[in-house]
């Protein structure tokens, strides 16, 4: 089977180096999303593993379609009955952009029409009671390129299932492993986030460091899925936690001025099984202050636009600017949406890189020199 993973923009080539380095075949990187192959097992297994996806869908088919008619003979030429029992359910949803069929609801009826048409002419019935698995029927089409494609995964990827609870303006599970993974957070880091808010980055970076995988506490859609075999994910359990490192020196200390955050930041990492791992302390920026002897800070500062007038935040790099000193060993990723954080931090990047997060642009700014 061929798979579509999306993933947020800017993240395409981290997600195919994971993917790669997972031992994924044939792994392309495209516009907002990373195409491989493989079986059910790479299936289940890119469900559990990757940090970075969004989703994983079986990609079907790909055909243009500029009217109706080629919509509907384009889906119907499907063979629905490899992926769909008699009784399954398949709801649709999808998106159009810069195409001439503009009309999602009426998109949603032809898909609908043709999988039928192709299944009255497997099981002979006329009526589908749609009382089994839900196998969600995803469409994207893009200046008239019809994908068509069936969702494995169900909550999007970046519900790991330990944040019960979030502070405000949370930063998305899949950014915060991307940090990390941009930080180059090792099985003996020590990270720091003095702004950590609901604790995101640091059990991500702490999860990564001890080679948790993120999937091991959710469920996925392809479990409700008669033709997925139960004992595949079993099976791809039971790799992952042997192959854990809970022996590894990785810690992490969070602070944050916010006595509900740095709470509800406890039993996240409780949750995640890294409560061990990071001590979070109630601390203001202002009084900023570590002995590593190596440390990666990893943080994501107050939006302007979203928690504090854009004043209050470039002033808030520019104390982080004079608190994160030069210091050999030490590294720093910061993320902000601000063009003008460099000049406010004080100092220009040694790399950067453009990320989203959600449809906000951001920049990854790295310090290591």
């Amino acid at each position: 089977m061929q798979f579509s993973a999306p993933c947020l923009l800017g993240l395409e080539g981290l997600l195919a180096n994971e993917l790669k380095f997972g031992g994924f075949e044939n792994v392309r990187a495209e516009n907002g999303r990373v195409l491989f192959s493989g079986d059910h097992t790479a299936m289940v297994r890119a469900n559990l593993c990757s940090r970075l996806a969004q989703r994983v869908y079986i990609l079907l088919a790909e055909f243009e379609a500029s009217d109706f008619d080629t919509l509907f003979e384009g889906v119907k030429a499907i063979d629905w009955s490899e992926y769909l029992a008699e009784d399954d359910a398949f709801p649709v949803k999808g998106g159009s952009l810069d195409s001439t069929l503009t009309s999602i609801p009426a998109c949603q009826k032809i898909i609908k029409k043709a999988v039928v048409e192709k299944l009255r002419q497997t099981y002979h019935t006329e009526w589908f009671a749609e009382t089994g698995g839900v196998h969600q029927i995803q469409f994207r089409i893009f200046k008239n390129r019809v994908s068509i494609m069936l969702d494995t995964t169900g909550a999007a990827l970046n519900k790991r299932g330990y944040r019960e609870l979030s502070g405000e303006a949370p930063i998305r599970e899949t950014l915060a492993a991307a940090m990390a993974e941009l930080a180059r957070v090792r099985a003996d880091h020590t990270v720091i986030d003095p702004f950590c808010g609901s604790g995101t980055i640091l059990i991500e970076a702490a999860q990564k460091a001890l080679n948790i995988m993120p999937g091991m506490n959710r469920s996925f859609a392809f479990e409700e899925w008669r033709q997925v075999d139960p004992s595949i994910l079993a099976a791809e359990k039971l790799r992952a936690r042997e192959n854990e490192r809970r022996d590894c020196k990785f810690r992490a200390c969070g602070y944050d001025i916010d006595d509900e955050a740095l709470s509800i930041a406890r039993r996240n990492a409780e949750l995640a099984g890294v409560g061990d791992r990071i001590t979070f302390e109630k601390r203001d920026i202002r009084a900023y202050s570590e002995d590593f002897e190596r440390a990666s800070i990893i943080t994501n500062p107050p939006y302007g636009e979203r928690m504090l007038e854009l004043k209050e935040a470039r002033e808030l790099y520019r104390i982080a600017g004079k608190a994160f000193a030069k210091k050999p060993f030490h590294s720093y990723t910061i993320i902000s949406p601000d063009d003008q954080f460099e000049k406010c931090f004080g100092r220009p990047a040694d790399k950067r890189r453009k990320l989203y997060n959600g449809t906000l642009r951001c920049n990854v700014y790295m310090y290591y020199k």
